[in-house]
């Protein structure tokens, strides 16, 4: 076989051309970036939508989320979890992070959440506080007040009520409010006290109503997120704070029952406690 000059230099090109390919494939996976949020359960139905949103306009991008009770996620990030955010129930989690170095941003406040009772078994829509302590409510689920801020508001509803102490013995506690559902939903649980976003759930609807809890019983659920340490600097995260401050994600936090800061009776105390 004769080897020409034309054909060593045709051959000379395709090889740079298979390497330029390689590397602006390359370079268009090395430009790909998924960043993890660690999310509070309570959040999860609106958080869905708003992931899914974020990623179909991101493509070359991802968002993962990690749902749980928002004391056992703040406590992996201080153990050195690869989160990029956090959402938490409560705003004093993110100002303890942030005050002990885990953050990159100050805390926002991007939602307030609502307390309800419910039931897959009876109308909720008919029962109030005071008679979850009746006969009838052999178990009430809650989500554990020792880690989750919807435990912690159910806790102090119970106790403006007056029926805390006479619940003893009954309370049966969920890793998460999440969890508290799920024991409601499968019958482990006469009733329980929910979030408001969760009871919305077309599916949770189904099977029963609910009583929305005034929120003058308990401090506000403030929702709020920083970036942590490990995501300082990163584009992709910036874009999702954006993003989840923004009207189209604003009307998904609505739709599940969630009041943005300002329009809340607490907007002054939470406000306060951004100071």
């Amino acid at each position: 076989m004769r080897v020409t000059i034309k054909s060593v230099r045709m051959c000379e090109f395709v090889c740079v051309a298979v390497a330029v390919i390689v590397c602006a494939l390359s370079s268009s996976v090395a430009m790909a970036e998924q960043i993890t949020i660690a999310v509070a359960a309570s959040m999860k139905p609106a958080m869905v939508d708003i992931v899914k949103q974020f990623n179909a306009r991101h493509p070359k991008d991802e968002v993962r989320a990690i749902y749980g009770s928002s004391g056992k996620l703040a406590a992996q990030i201080q153990s050195g979890a690869p989160f990029d955010m956090f959402f938490s129930a409560d705003l004093a989690l993110p100002m303890t992070l942030k005050k002990e170095g885990w953050g990159a941003t100050d805390p926002v406040v991007y939602a307030v959440g609502r307390l309800v009772i419910w039931s897959s078994t009876t109308d909720a829509t008919k029962l109030t506080l005071e008679k979850l302590a009746g006969p009838a409510m052999r178990k009430i689920a809650i989500a554990n007040p020792a880690r989750a801020p919807y435990g912690m508001r159910a806790k102090e509803a119970l106790v403006s009520a007056g029926v805390w102490d006479k619940l003893q013995g009954r309370l049966v506690f969920g890793e998460s409010v999440e969890h508290a559902t799920h024991m409601v939903s499968t019958g482990a649980a006469d009733a329980g006290i929910i979030a408001l976003s969760s009871a919305q759930n077309p599916e949770i609807l189904k099977q029963g109503g609910y009583h929305l809890i005034d929120e003058h019983d308990h401090q506000p659920l403030t929702h709020a997120f920083i970036l942590t340490k490990r995501a300082k600097g990163n584009i992709i995260a910036q874009q999702f704070a954006s993003h989840v401050q923004a009207p189209e994600s604003k009307k998904i936090l609505e739709g599940y029952g969630f009041a943005l800061p300002s329009n809340t009776p607490h907007s002054k105390k939470i406000n306060r406690g951004l100071h």
